[in-house]
């Protein structure tokens, strides 16, 4: 079958294996890349899956906060060129949608859609979007929004360049520390807050990868259930927050971290621009050729 050179290096991205051994696998796995990547792990052709989704489509993220710090809302909204989404009017309309959903304490994209631009005002949301696409010619579209409350604790807060957003919801602890973990988790991509949280079906693929990777090594069955074992404890560290090494001190696991200030983080939201999108790819010359051919 075809395999395409972008799905070949995709693969290559995320596996960092070479190009030959990534179209090998492609073929054998029908030209399904997540099968592609799971059958090249358990070879040891690749170390690991390096992305979690492709980041292609363009836009910006927007947090906004409570005085108390015990809510926070955030937003992403997409356009269709990063020349549209640095534009300092697009980013005023995403943070506005941030900070209208905090005041209107709405929770999904639809509600938001339908609030007053301005309080008590009679343009919705959804009328601003409509005239934004008309003046900078490229469509406009609000993907997700999160509103996050902490009644008991607070809600950390931290954006990136515009680009990866994150709360997270805790009780105990002060600002610094829940600004400190929304830092970690945009960073370092946690999974799941702890191990009992840890989906049992994203364990059972693990172990299935690692059991064929320990197999290879042609030791006997106690030390390879051993083997295992140790490399699934230490994957429960690598996607659970409070489990991975805290980012500003690599020799203490989040949880080591948070215990001083006796903060317990209750949830985590990370946003990040365009992840789980793809970005229709364009060959301009090829589309300029169609143009003319059907014009003739």
């Amino acid at each position: 079958m075809s395999i395409s050179a972008a799905l070949v290096k995709e693969l290559r991205e995320r596996t960092g294996a070479g190009m030959m051994e990534c179209k090998k696998a492609l073929v054998e796995a029908g030209g399904d890349i997540e099968v592609a990547v799971d059958t090249m792990r358990k070879s040891g052709q690749a170390k690991a899956d390096k992305r979690a989704g492709r980041v292609t489509a363009e836009g910006r993220i927007a947090l906004a906060s409570d005085a108390g710090g015990q809510a926070a809302a955030m937003v992403e909204v997409n356009c269709e060129t990063d020349f549209v989404a640095k534009e300092d009017g697009f980013a005023d309309f995403v943070q506005a949608l941030a900070t209208r959903a905090l005041q209107a304490r709405v929770a999904d994209v639809d509600a938001l859609l339908a609030q007053p631009f301005e309080e008590g005002g009679s343009a919705t949301v959804d009328d601003r979007r409509r005239e934004l696409v008309a003046k900078i010619g490229e469509n406009v579209s609000i993907r997700r929004l999160l509103l996050l409350t902490a009644e008991d604790g607070q809600v950390g807060a931290y954006l990136h360049g515009g680009r990866i957003g994150v709360l997270v919801a805790f009780t105990g602890g002060n600002a610094e520390v829940a600004k400190d973990i929304a830092m970690h988790v945009a960073a370092s991509r946690p999974v799941c807050l702890a191990e009992e949280d840890v989906p049992q079906d994203l364990i059972s693929k693990e172990r299935e990868i690692l059991e064929a990777q320990a197999a290879e090594s042609g030791k006997p069955a106690e030390i390879v259930a051993k083997m295992v074992e140790g490399r699934v404890n230490k994957f429960y560290k690598e996607i659970t927050l409070l489990g991975q090494p805290f980012v500003k001190d690599p020799n203490l696991s989040v949880a080591q971290y948070l215990k001083p200030s006796d903060a317990q983080p209750t949830a985590f939201h990370r946003f990040e621009v365009g992840e789980g999108l793809e970005k229709r790819s364009e060959n301009f010359a090829e589309e300029v050729m169609a143009q003319v051919q059907s014009a003739g």
